[in-house]
């Protein structure tokens, strides 16, 4: 699963949750009923945004909503789940940039894809995608010929950046495809006066997840020679979180000019999820209300809170030890500890056992935090993005059904 907008499921009322997941389970299925079982390795977070702002600018229908049958992703229970033309739009655009992306790992090399027999099947599979998700778009009556130009028209853009060039020069394609689709939702809800808004939404949340794909890869670009948009145009992190920022209040402004019908959940993913997802991708971690900022701070890793003249103090001062620390007359036994070691990574075939088992026992979706089938690291659950100890009490926005604390 991939995605810019992860919201924690503290932070969502139960209405809203089950709206989040109506839409991601309908972006799902729509992706298996118009292209196949496969193609449902592309549902996304950021995908189901379309399926979402398509149904916040429609009319309430009778058949907006359909009963999904068990799912081993959602402990083998059924559910209500999104349906109609904003659920395929979504499809179709997933698909696209799925095979957008799959295309640049396979030009960068990353993991198997180095090797040339899995990079050919890697290939064959995203144009396969590009291919379906023009077909799926075609369908609503979105030109994805838009969205496969962007495509086409980043690498070599990448190709020709380098020191001084304009980093808003290689997101431009991610703004132009984004815009596109966003726009479209407005035709599809049959409110074409939203499309212009919409597209200036659509073309800053481009924008913002190029950014923030490029910061949280930076590091390991830079471990492994792949090509990162920072690095190629000489891009400080100040700098990449200054266009974030202008991003984020661009959206929200853009947002104002969108007439909705039931606007809750597509503002509080694009209003008040979107900052969090900056401060998560830049390592800045924070909680809107008063007081709580060290325990924000703790629970990323910040270190100890701090009070309003700076870290707690002791009356008498720092402790002291007169003697130094405790020694063993012997001397340490073995040594210095060593480090500790990264796991090491699964098989193929043992990968597949464990995703298999991860799926049958909902852990991917419900767990808290669970181990990747292949590569052992540690990884949260779709609706377990939990980065903040105050947020069961999250009242901070009268329009998103929680509370009452700011007026956008």
């Amino acid at each position: 699963m991939f995605g810019i907008v992860r919201p924690c499921r503290h932070r969502l009322s139960e209405g809203l949750r089950n709206q989040w997941m109506a839409h991601l389970c309908g972006l799902c299925l729509a992706l298996r009923q118009d292209h196949g079982q496969f193609a449902r390795v592309a549902t996304n977070y950021d995908g189901l945004l379309i399926s979402v702002l398509t149904e916040a600018q429609s009319a309430p229908a009778a058949g907006a909503r359909r009963l999904a049958g068990p799912c081993p992703l959602r402990g083998m229970r059924t559910a209500s789940v999104a349906r109609g033309e904003g659920a395929r739009l979504a499809a179709a655009v997933s698909l696209v940039l799925a095979s957008a992306k799959v295309r640049d790992h396979v030009a960068d090399g990353d993991g198997l894809l180095a090797r040339r027999p899995v990079a050919l099947a890697a290939r064959r599979i995203a144009a396969n995608w590009g291919r379906a998700g023009a077909r799926g778009g075609h369908e609503v009556g979105f030109d994805t010929a838009l969205l496969l130009d962007a495509v086409e028209r980043q690498a070599g853009i990448e190709a020709l950046a380098g020191p001084g060039t304009p980093l808003l020069t290689v997101t431009e394609p991610t703004e132009t495809a984004t815009a596109a689709a966003f726009a479209h939702t407005a035709l599809l809800a049959g409110r074409p006066a939203n499309a212009e808004p919409l597209a200036e939404a659509g073309r800053l949340f481009g924008r913002l997840a190029h950014l923030l794909d490029a910061v949280e890869d930076q590091v390991e670009d830079a471990a492994t020679g792949a090509w990162n948009p920072l690095t190629a145009t000489g891009t400080s992190t100040a700098e990449a979180r200054r266009l974030a920022e202008d991003a984020l209040h661009g959206i929200r402004l853009a947002l104002r000019e969108v007439e909705f019908t039931d606007p809750a959940l597509a503002h509080l993913l694009l209003v008040h999820e979107l900052p969090r997802s900056v401060d998560r991708a830049f390592g800045t971690e924070s909680c809107g209300h008063d007081g709580h900022d060290g325990d924000a701070g703790r629970a990323a890793g910040a270190g100890p809170v701090r009070g309003a003249f700076g870290p707690p103090q002791s009356p008498y001062g720092a402790p002291q030890q007169p003697y130094g620390p405790p020694q063993s007359p012997y001397g340490p036994p073995f040594g210095p500890p060593e480090p500790p070691r990264p796991p090491e990574k699964r098989g193929w075939l043992a990968g597949c056992a464990v995703a298999t088992g991860l799926c049958c026992t909902c852990r991917v979706c419900c767990a808290d935090e669970y181990e990747g089938p292949w590569s052992r690291k540690k990884r949260e659950g779709c609706l377990s993005n939990c980065d903040c100890d105050c947020c069961d009490a999250c009242d901070c926005c009268d329009c998103c059904d929680c509370c009452s604390c700011c007026d956008c």
